[in-house]
């Protein structure tokens, strides 16, 4: 296996979104090595140990630190795939990467100068995602904090650019300065000292990949078409009364 790095673009980070049960963790990344295999496209491994910023408190978060590393380093030996794994504090960096083969910044913690600082010092190829709130152009400064920790291999994830009551909204203005409009989430390879803006030419994707689905589905609701009237065009003549419905 070789050894991962965000220039091998484009590329594939995909997996469960926490650390699951072994079966599930298996059975993905049997997927996984066989589309990495069958296309030639580099893919990385990805599940969380620890979900620490889950809405609810009963939120599944995973296993924690030590049963979620094991869980990562039994993939990584068994099928041949390198991990990556989220880190929410930095003394969390140093155990993480003596097991994953790169690490991830959430989005909302995206400014966090000693977090991002830590990652940035294990040796290890990093991604971070970017915050709701910020512009490409606003990452400049993570990606500084990552560089002064000592790593130049980096990637930015687009996690879009406002919430719109629980969807992530993404401005499709912006799609020609990031060639990138999947949502959630696309990552970018950034291992040059560009700009995310111009790393962004060889795009890449990051998906969540479960066999099951999650306990809490979308209702159909969501999903379902509405029709909508358009109302009639308002005209009025010259100098003359309004005619039609406004409404």
């Amino acid at each position: 296996m070789s050894v991962w790095s965000f220039a091998s673009a484009p590329f594939l980070i995909a997996g469960p979104c926490a650390v699951e049960a072994v079966d599930v963790m298996d059975r993905v990344a049997e997927a996984l090595a066989r589309l990495a295999e069958r296309h030639r496209l580099p893919v990385c491994f990805k599940a969380s140990f620890d979900k620490a910023n889950r809405a609810r408190l009963d939120g599944a978060r995973g296993p924690g630190l030590e049963a979620g590393l094991r869980a990562l380093e039994h993939v990584r030996a068994a099928h041949g795939l390198p991990v990556l794994t989220d880190i929410h504090e930095s003394s969390q960096a140093v155990p993480a990467a003596e097991v994953v083969d790169a690490l991830q910044v959430p989005a909302f913690l995206c400014r966090q100068t000693d977090l991002l600082r830590a990652a940035g010092a294990c040796g290890k190829p990093v991604n971070v995602k970017k915050g709701q709130w910020m512009d490409a152009d606003g990452m400049r400064g993570a990606l500084a904090k990552v560089r002064a920790g000592g790593c130049s291999d980096l990637a930015v994830t687009e996690r879009g650019t406002f919430f719109g009551y629980g969807d992530l909204v993404g401005d499709c203005a912006k799609r020609p300065v990031r060639r990138s409009c999947s949502m959630p989430a696309t990552a970018c390879s950034n291992r040059a000292a560009g700009t995310p803006a111009r790393a962004a030419v060889a795009a890449s994707t990051f998906r969540r990949c479960s066999p099951r689905p999650p306990s809490r589905a979308p209702t159909a609701f969501f999903w379902r078409r509405i029709p909508i009237r358009m109302p009639r065009r308002a005209t009025r003549p010259p100098n003359g009364p309004w005619n039609g419905s406004s409404h």
